[in-house]
């Protein structure tokens, strides 16, 4: 693993039956996709907040997150991991839902604010630090602000099942390249999907 390659992926999302498959669990839907692919189980992990996993890799081992403190208090969770592990803000991947961009688009990037996301909100402030890198999964946006909590704890119609599904095998299969550090190479190839 390079020295700037990612050490944990977060997943962003409320735990229970009830929002299972809903909107704002899409950085679960990650989490869960790289779980199942490189056959690591999650584990509740009290002192973690969360269910953790395991993922060895030829670049390096990746620790899998997913919090269970409900989405607005999720940066206990991630920084509990962080702070046992050592591991800089730099070298965490928070995935989560994203309200700003359309359905089925996938984004990284490092560094910003919250934009008003509760759980992005809550991480920065348990790190210290909003250096860290972002997948946004893009939901799309119900269209007035009134509607945004009944429709991101909501389930997709099929049509936006799938694409939310297709964008997160894209961002699963570039797990690699960010742990290699190639940042920008997995950029060029999610925000050129079409």
């Amino acid at each position: 693993m390079s020295d700037s390659g990612i050490q944990l992926i977060v997943g962003l999302g409320n735990p229970g039956a009830q929002y299972a498959g809903t909107r704002h669990n899409a950085g679960y839907f990650l989490v869960d996709r790289v779980a199942e692919r490189s056959g690591a189980e999650l584990r509740p992990e009290a002192k973690f907040y969360g269910l953790m996993g395991r993922v060895n890799h030829p670049e390096g081992d990746l620790r899998l997150l997913k919090p269970t403190t409900f989405m607005n208090h999720s940066g206990r969770s991630v920084a509990a991991v962080c702070r046992y592990f050592d591991i800089e803000p730099s070298r965490v991947l928070i995935a989560y839902d994203e309200l700003d961009l359309p359905v089925g688009t996938v984004k990284l990037k490092q560094g910003g604010g919250h934009a008003g996301h509760n759980g992005m909100r809550d991480s920065i402030a348990a790190l210290g630090s909003a250096d860290f890198w972002r997948l946004r999964i893009g939901i799309g946006h119900p269209g007035s602000k009134e509607q945004v909590i009944g429709y991101v704890l909501s389930h997709p119609s099929r049509a936006d099942t799938e694409a939310i599904e297709d964008a997160i095998n894209d961002a699963e299969s570039c797990v690699p390249e960010m742990l290699a550090g190639e940042y920008q190479r997995v950029m060029n190839r999610l925000h050129s999907r079409p």
